[in-house]
């Protein structure tokens, strides 16, 4: 199942990306194997994911996300945290 996620890194910073198994990838970002931004900014948390139908169209929304302002992510992030609640 591809999804477009969010991470919070340890300094607060953001990082986007895709993937088809979101605990796989989560475990290689934090165990420094995952993106080399990511790397230096351990441990990263999960803070926003959305599921699509194609590997395509995540890599479209994860595309759109990285052009997003903090600003914008802050507040996608707190609705998707209040939704889960």
């Amino acid at each position: 199942m591809p999804y477009t996620y969010i991470v919070q890194c340890v300094d607060s910073t953001y990082y986007t990306g895709w993937t088809t198994n979101l605990e796989t990838r989560l475990a290689a970002h934090n165990s420094g194997s995952g993106a080399r931004y990511t790397r230096g900014r351990l441990p990263v948390a999960l803070v926003y994911y959305e599921y699509y139908a194609t590997e395509s169209l995540a890599r479209k929304r994860e595309y759109a996300i990285k052009r997003l302002s903090r600003k914008t992510k802050e507040e996608m992030v707190k609705a998707f945290t209040n939704k889960q609640e």
